[in-house]
Parts: C-alpha cells; structure tokens; sequence
C-alpha cells in the first residue's frame, strides 16, 4: 500500500515528506492508520546525528487504528484503536531491537524498527498495544514515549513514596509527566528545574510545588537549601552533560552504616558520550546514579494513563500544547529545537 511520512535522508537536511510503499505485514507485525504522532526530543538526537542510517523513518509514540493483523499476533484485531510505542509490550532481554518494517521509499528499504511520523505504520506486533476505543484521538499518542517515560521513571525507577521529595531537571513533555506523577504519588515537595521562567510557571499546573530557574541562581545550592540537605530522588529529563552532572549531588546525603543511604538521581533524558562524577558521591554519601530506559508496562500503564486522564488527574490536553500537520514536520521540529513548545507537540494526520 502507498502511503506519506516524513523521511530522513541525510545529516542536516531537512525531512521530506513523500510517499512510501508498505508492504503486507510479516506474521508477528502490524500495520496501523495513525491519527496522531508525538514530537519527541529522542528524534532530534537522530537527526543531528550522522551516525544515524538513512533513509529512514522516525517518531516512536503514535495513536490509531490497527488496519492489518500478521497471524502470529494474537493481541490486536483490525479495528482495535492502539498505541504505536518504543517499548515492547513483554520484556525482551537486552538492547535488542526487531529489523526495520519493511517499508520503502524510491525503491530504497526505509531504516527505524519503529516509526509514527507517517500516515501509516507497520511495526512488530510487540510495539502496538491495545487500549479503549474511546481514546482521545489526539491526545493518546504522547501515552507512547513522553508520559511512559516521565511518569514511569517516577513511578516504576525510583518508587517515590508520598512525602519523599523530588526534582525534575528539564520540564518538557517528559519532565512535566515526571512532575505530573510526582504529585499523584504526593511526594513532596515537587521542584521544577529549567532556564525558562515560562516554562517554570507552566510546571505548576503539573504539581510543581518549588521552581528553580537554573540561569538565575546555581540550582544546587539553592535545592539543597530549599530542602535542608538534597532531595530523596532528582531526575533529569533533558540529557546534557551539565544536568547529568548535577542530579546526584543535588539528592540527599548519606554516610557510614548499612542503612544510611542517600538520595536517587535518575537519569532519563538521552546523554551524551561523557560526563564527570565525584566518586565521593558513592563511596562517603552513598548515593545512587542509575538511568530509566521506559521504565513501563505497556499493557497495564497505558489504560492506567488514559483512565487518570478521563479522571482529570493527569490532563494529557493540558500537555499537549501544539498541533501540527505531517507537512509541517520541519517546522515542529525547528519549534521544538529553539525551545518555542510548552510540554509536547503532537502531529495529527
């Protein structure tokens, strides 16, 4: 079948948006009409890198209709609305990842195991996961990456407790499901950590308690101040080499004994090949550096998000702030590079 999505063709280029051929589904793959796509930082990092294979198809959270079923996918019918994902529903040992689809493009197979910056799908059974028909069709792509992986660092990494404090680093798409979660789970307090007044501001309505503008003031002193000591768990939700290293000494201190252990920095956002860290932190505080790579279980989180949402108690419309078309792709992504989107922008097709 022929059908549009947005292409990567080269380090520094722009996407073009063309038509590409699907083919049927494998027996263990799917092919999904998309009604909406995510805008996620993740495809960013593709894109400047020159590493990255070409051509290929990027975007990894989508929303839709299952169009066609392989016979070895038991989940999903046609008809079914689902979520096109980055995560396998059942856990895969290791880094593994299944071969590209199968679409093409001028004749040339189209790189990316996963990809929802198109019209139409076709991905491994594994990464479409069913949830109710009555799902927003806008709003329940971003389920599939941003709240997965802010809400599920919170929720599943770190297993934050009501009272324990939190900071998030970086209060985008990811960081405000990050915060969103912290409140759910009543911790507190919630601090919202960013260079952008607005941005802060914006972070309330999530359950930022405190906010922190890093351009302002140096956050670490200021957080450990605030706390009297550091925070049971920091996260950081952007991925640069200055927020990698501020997360851990920002978190509680610890010391000698078996059961004096300090606070949880959480790395979340993708980071770059290096970063420096005081041993110290380990050995004298005893501190814990770890990363949450979706931290998520597909089948169950994402009915759990979309019920919060109808519940009122995390507004997915609150966090999706603008709406682009599949022609528009450059744009989104120029936006979303110069810091001009509030949470998360979406494409709607």
């Amino acid at each position: 079948m022929k059908s549009r999505a947005a292409i990567h063709v080269g380090h520094g280029k722009e996407l073009v948006v063309d038509e590409i051929n699907i083919p049927d589904p494998k027996d263990d793959q799917v092919v999904v009409k998309l009604y909406s796509s995510g805008v996620c930082h993740s495809q960013l990092h593709q894109m400047h890198n020159p590493e990255t294979p070409t051509p290929s198809l990027l975007g990894h959270e989508g929303f839709g209709v299952v169009t066609q079923v392989g016979k070895d996918v038991t989940h999903l019918q046609e008809g079914d609305a689902a979520i096109v994902t980055w995560v396998p529903r059942e856990p895969v040992k290791g880094r593994w990842k299944p071969p590209a689809g199968g679409a093409t493009w001028q004749e040339e197979p189209l790189e990316g195991p996963t990809y929802t910056w198109g019209e139409d799908v076709i991905v491994w059974g594994g990464y479409a996961v069913k949830v109710p028909d009555d799902s927003p069709k806008d709003l329940s792509s971003i389920v599939g990456c941003a709240v997965l992986t802010g809400a599920g660092a919170v929720l599943h990494t770190a297993n934050v407790r009501p009272q324990e404090s939190v900071a998030v680093f970086g209060v985008g798409g990811v960081g405000m499901s990050a915060i969103q979660m912290a409140s759910i789970l009543e911790a507190y307090p919630v601090i919202a950590v960013d260079l952008d007044d607005s941005k802060l501001e914006f972070a309330k309505q999530f359950g930022a308690t405190h906010t922190v503008n890093a351009s302002k003031v140096d956050p670490i002193e200021t957080i450990i101040e605030m706390t009297d000591g550091g925070v049971d768990y920091a996260f950081d939700a952007i991925g640069l080499r200055v927020t990698n290293e501020q997360i851990l000494p920002v978190t509680r201190s610890g010391g000698s004994g078996a059961d004096n252990i300090g606070g949880t920095a959480v790395l979340i956002g993708m980071p770059g090949p290096e970063m420096t860290i005081w041993p110290g932190h380990f050995m004298f505080h005893q501190r814990i550096y770890r990363g949450s790579l979706g931290a998520t279980y597909p089948d169950k989180d994402f009915n759990m998000y979309l019920r919060l949402h109808k519940e009122g108690k995390f507004p997915l419309d609150k966090l999706v702030t603008k709406s682009y078309s599949l022609d528009q792709i450059n744009e989104a992504c120029n936006d979303l590079q110069s810091g001009k989107i509030l949470g998360r922008a979406i494409l709607e097709y």
